[in-house]
């Protein structure tokens, strides 16, 4: 019996990143000192409960207590949703030691016999040639969802193995609007952060905005030339900053006398004349008016710390590297020179003066010793990859970070994104050739979601019963949240093909699909003229139909994904689980009677529980959910 005991013990060790329990145990929080390592994600991830472990070591198979139990789970295997291939593992290192097991499927039914008795599982079997296959209790199932419901979905929070990180998105640059561009990076960022921050993690968003460079002269010059009494008439001689831009860029480029100035000027406005300085606030202040318009419609919020924020910390981190001798001349400029790189990264050009290495050296140092942030993540286009991996190189030269290979905190990650793409298969632009205005293109999405909302209550007559602020609301709501789900619903990785018509339809994997559907969930339980927050205090969910249980265990897997979600750094994954409860939330309403059942609360309790999650995942992807539709 020792033996049978020992191969129980298979289901001890810690449970491998995609294939865990939901929501058992949970581990404790890793703290941050210095560069002290924090646990690596899959050494903090919850063990099974001790209801699954063997106190028994695992010395009487010769097996290491850190094999891996390989359980896995599958909502959607009605009977036997986990299942544990662990049986394999052993029996190739057992093998011809003279046990007294004969095949791997003697030491999953050593394994089966053995699991201690507990309320989670129902029942265990063996499988094939050793697959542990194991059925949750519906029990126990509807318990973790009914003490969500009375508890709260930050009950279902993962926790992640990080305190604080910073996540580096949107940053725009001065001068410039806003475009489609930008709309990866903002929506990507946003999702997130909050993620993270719903797993309990302190975020500081990040709006690294471009403030601080050779075009500030060239605007600073055209001002004082063009409107010499600029202070007096304020933000009226700028006017429209992509026109001024514009203007000040053809005169730079056309007259090389006031090119020279402009050079100059760059130079004054460095040194703090304060001249320079007031026309540079000007200049920001307009376009950061700008910017809010898009953050505003995007519900989006960020802390600006732009490269001028860092340029007085500038000289003493060069100064650092330099001492660390990580700083060489290469012809007049100062460089460090990255291993598996044919360029080196210039962090001092030959005129003198600063860019963005620099500058983002310096970010990065302030982040990992004023801030303390644990994770740094800079969400920008793939093109900035190879930019990213040799900042990230020289810090690790530097000392600032550890070797990737000892997965230890703090870290850094670049999250870069793919193209936004018109239908002809190219870059997304207007028929001028200009890029796509952000702000006019959410304006858009607005104006036909609000046109095709008009139009489907006119024809059912349901109009009389949506006041204006309700109409304004929910087309705001749909239109802004279609623009957003059709970018983060694809792997951020690839490019991605702008159509209104596509995201804005009721059909298929849309915002608007979701949307109808929790609206059509919110209306089953007013129709049932039951007041569920009473309910759930007294009532009890039971998942006795099949539809019931599926849609059961799927939704206790939502910490799950969004621990994946952020462990990968991937929103798509919320919004593949998203759309896959609302296909199986359809099917357990078609084939489930809800209202006017002898299962009403039970069932009512679960159509709650699903539009909390909805909800919650709407709320994670940036998505203001409607209520009625």
């Amino acid at each position: 019996m020792q033996a049978l005991a020992a191969a129980a013990t298979a289901v001890a060790a810690p449970t491998p990143a995609r294939l865990r329990l939901p929501l058992l145990f949970r581990a404790p929080r890793s703290g941050f000192c210095g560069s002290r390592a924090v646990p690596p994600l899959w050494e903090t991830r919850p063990r099974p409960p001790l209801l699954l472990r063997s106190r028994n070591p695992l010395c009487g198979l010769g097996v290491s207590s850190n094999s891996s139990p390989g359980w896995s789970f599958h909502p959607s295997r009605l009977h036997c949703p986990m299942w544990s291939n662990n049986a394999m593992g052993l029996w190739s290192k057992v093998k011809g030691s003279g046990t007294i097991f004969k095949n791997p499927n003697s030491i999953g039914q050593a394994i089966a016999k053995n699991l201690p008795s507990s309320d989670i599982i129902e029942s265990a079997s063996v499988a094939g040639p050793g697959f542990v296959n194991i059925t949750l209790s519906n029990r126990w199932v509807a318990q973790r969802i009914q003490d969500m419901l009375v508890n709260g979905i930050k009950t279902w929070a993962p926790v992640l193995p990080v305190n604080r990180t910073v996540v580096d998105f949107s940053s725009p640059n001065i001068a410039k609007e806003m475009h489609v561009g930008h709309l990866r990076s903002t929506i990507i960022g946003d999702t997130l952060a909050r993620m993270f921050e719903f797993s309990n993690v302190v975020v500081l968003r990040r709006n690294h905005v471009g403030d601080w460079g050779t075009q500030f002269g060239m605007l600073i010059e055209y001002l004082f030339e063009k409107f010499p009494n600029w202070q007096e008439i304020g933000c009226q001689a700028i006017g429209d900053l992509q026109i001024f831009y514009k203007a000040s860029k053809h005169r730079f480029d056309s007259d090389p006398d006031f090119k020279a100035r402009a050079q100059q000027g760059v130079v004054r406005l460095q040194g703090g004349e304060d001249k320079y300085r007031e026309a540079w606030k000007k200049i920001c202040d307009i376009s950061r008016s700008e910017f809010d318009l898009v953050y505003k419609r995007l519900n989006v919020v960020l802390e600006e710390k732009g490269e001028s924020f860092y340029n007085p910390y500038i000289p003493q981190v060069l100064e650092e590297l330099s001492n660390k001798g990580l700083i060489k001349e290469s012809e007049g400029a100062r460089v460090i020179f990255i291993q598996g790189h044919q360029i080196p990264l210039i962090v001092v050009k030959s005129d003198g003066g600063f860019n963005y290495a620099s500058t983002d050296l310096t970010a990065l140092w302030y982040r990992l010793n004023v801030e303390q942030a644990e994770w740094i993540i800079y969400v920008t286009d793939v093109g900035q990859q190879q930019h990213f991996d040799m900042v990230f190189s020289a810090a690790k030269m530097a000392g600032w970070l550890p070797d990737p290979s000892e997965k230890k905190f703090p870290k850094t990650s670049h999250v870069g994104f793919g193209l936004v793409l018109g239908s002809d298969g190219k870059r997304f632009r207007t028929r001028s050739t200009e890029v796509v205005r952000l702000v006019e293109l959410l304006d858009e999405a607005k104006s036909r979601s609000k046109s095709e909302l008009l139009q489907r209550l006119t024809e059912n007559g349901k109009i009389v019963d949506w006041t204006d602020e309700e109409l304004e609301q929910t087309s705001e709501a749909v239109g802004y949240g279609a623009v957003k789900y059709a970018d983060l619903k694809n792997n951020r990785l690839t490019n991605y093909t702008f159509s209104f018509e596509q995201m804005l339809s009721d059909k298929g994997n849309t915002a608007v699909y979701l949307q109808y559907a929790h609206a059509r969930i919110c209306s089953i339980i007013r129709k049932s003229n039951k007041n569920v927050e009473e309910l759930k205090m007294s009532g009890a969910i039971s998942l006795d139909h099949p539809d019931e249980r599926v849609l059961g265990l799927y939704l206790i897997r939502f910490a799950e994904v969004v621990e994946e979600a952020c462990t990968n750094l991937l929103p798509n994954v919320v919004c593949e689980y998203l759309y896959n409860l609302s296909e199986m939330f359809t099917k357990f309403y078609t084939n489930c009677q809800v209202v006017g059942s002898p299962e009403e609360t039970s069932r009512l309790l679960l159509c709650q529980a699903t539009a909390v999650v909805m909800r919650q995942c709407f709320n994670l992807l940036g998505i203001t959910p409607v209520y009625k539709l």
